[in-house]
């Protein structure tokens, strides 16, 4: 009988409990409207970004993936100066490379022994970390990197196992720690990693992570591919300014973030304590406060050297900039906050079709999700449309298009083209119905919602445009509730 009590006590107490028995508190289950959590975040509007991981203890940030972990023996890391040089610049918030490309975890993980306590140094950093910024009463946000080249989480090798894999490792993240602001995603669907949000689903890494934690915000590295109008794929659009990819500073209207290293990369060098850093005065009058007036948040990197700290020429810049600025008042709460993109796109790769193009601007190019190419109407079609066939029955209940803003061989394209425009689908018993929906907006993105049809086509007719009309991608979607 009191074994049974016992049993009972433990089933009712398991919601409570974290993998790996750190002792933190009852996570706050209470999901916070989006834009209450993008407001929370603008306001911290200056954050620390730290690279410190494995590359430390390299010549390259991408160091070969088999570096043995013996290397990795910091003699005198401390946690508690980087959040003292935080504090010192008047930080709100800062973020660690749990994992990066490489795939070495500076946690106590239980999904691989490539891990830091398999390392001389045996400790966990990323708790020290929490703790030690916690302590300063600054908020915390995690990295992690979905390409993993030391466990084969790259083009030609994802299966099944790897998506599991990655949801085992978050869920120690996101369980262990105790609450984090933001998961800042990287190594997704980029040129470089090749990674697409179909080989490790995007829905279900996005759906896992809100079921752990629902006020996480979900920071995606997809800045350089995607349009800086919507939210594709992240809550908070995220920039890296040492890839080129740059806000607009007069015209972004999203909650976002920017980073930039203080020195020449992200993680640390051996050049590093004798060469030059970014000066404070650059970095406060032409970075973070620019930055914070187009509802972005600047995150500055630093990379603690091979001993686990911070550089004194760092720690003097910060110094510097404390006395610059100061966190005085919340953000200006104007941002826009659209509905996030989050499922794939169904017209990715499907067959095309088209009224006749310009020269070489064929149909394909609207749907290979490639927002650099695009189909252009010929103008002298009598009737000019753009059609994506779905193969077989598809439920729909979302349908857009990303019109180009810059047109090879047309002038005066920075305006949108189109004048009017109807959305037919095809049933399945092949009747074209009309979507009626609102064309209002005037934007080169344009979502249109509607009523879930299941359709065998999608045609988008242009019956009123101006020459050098392209659409870059049409975009369609079967939007479903997150629970």
């Amino acid at each position: 009988m009191k074994k049974k009590i016992i049993y009972i006590l433990l089933f009712l107490l398991l919601p409570f409990v974290t993998i790996g028995g750190n002792n933190i508190k009852e996570l706050d289950n209470d999901n916070s409207s989006l834009r209450d959590l993008q407001k929370r975040f603008l306001d911290l509007k200056f954050g620390m970004f730290i690279h410190y991981n494995i590359p430390t203890y390299s010549d390259q940030d991408w160091p070969d993936p088999n570096t043995p972990v013996s290397v990795f023996n910091p003699k005198h890391l401390s946690c508690e100066q980087w959040a003292d040089v935080a504090c010192s610049a008047n930080m709100k918030y800062a973020c660690l490379t749990t994992k990066h490309h490489s795939g070495f975890c500076i946690w106590d993980t239980k999904t691989t022994d490539y891990n830091v306590m398999n390392s001389p140094l045996k400790r966990d950093v990323v708790s020290e970390f929490v703790n030690s910024f916690r302590k300063k009463g600054l908020r915390i946000m995690l990295y992690y990197s979905i390409l993993d080249t030391h466990h084969n989480i790259r083009p030609g090798w994802i299966n099944r196992k790897n998506v599991d894999f990655i949801k085992r490792q978050l869920c120690e993240l996101l369980s262990n720690y105790g609450e984090i602001d933001a998961l800042v995603i990287d190594g997704w669907d980029a040129w470089w990693s090749r990674i697409s949000y179909e080989d490790i689903p995007f829905f279900e890494i996005y759906k896992y992570v809100k079921s752990l934690q629902p006020n996480c915000l979900i920071s995606e590295h997809n800045a350089g591919k995607y349009p800086d109008s919507e939210l594709f794929y992240t809550d908070i659009k995220q920039y890296e300014q040492n890839a080129g990819q740059l806000i607009s500073r007069k015209t972004n209207k999203l909650p976002s973030q920017s980073g930039l290293p203080i020195n020449k990369t992200w993680f640390w060098k051996e050049s590093f304590p004798d060469s030059p850093v970014k000066s404070a005065e650059f970095l406060v009058n032409e970075n973070l406060i620019p930055l914070n007036e187009a509802h972005c948040n600047f995150i500055l990197n630093v990379a603690p050297n091979r001993n686990g700290l911070i550089d004194d020429n760092v720690v003097s810049e910060f110094l510097k900039i404390g006395k610059m600025w100061k966190n005085q008042n919340p953000a200006n709460d104007s941002f826009e906050s659209p509905k996030p993109i989050i499922f794939n796109n169904i017209a990715k790769g499907k067959p095309m079709n088209s009224s006749w193009s310009f020269d070489t601007r064929i149909s394909d190019l609207a749907n290979d999700d490639d927002f650099t190419t695009y189909w252009t109407a010929y103008e002298k079609s009598e009737k000019t449309y753009l059609e994506v066939d779905l193969l077989n029955a598809t439920d729909i209940n979302c349908i857009g298009f990303v019109e180009a803003d810059s047109v090879e061989f047309y002038s005066d394209c920075n305006t949108s083209r189109i004048g009017e425009y109807k959305i037919l689908y095809l049933n399945d018993k092949k009747i074209w119905n009309e979507l009626y929906i609102d064309k209002n907006n005037t934007d080169f993105i344009r979502i249109h919602r509607f009523p879930r049809v299941s359709a065998l086509k999608v045609r988008i007719v242009f019956e009123r445009y101006l020459p050098g009309l392209s659409i870059k991608e049409i975009l369609i979607y079967n939007e479903i509730p997150m629970r």
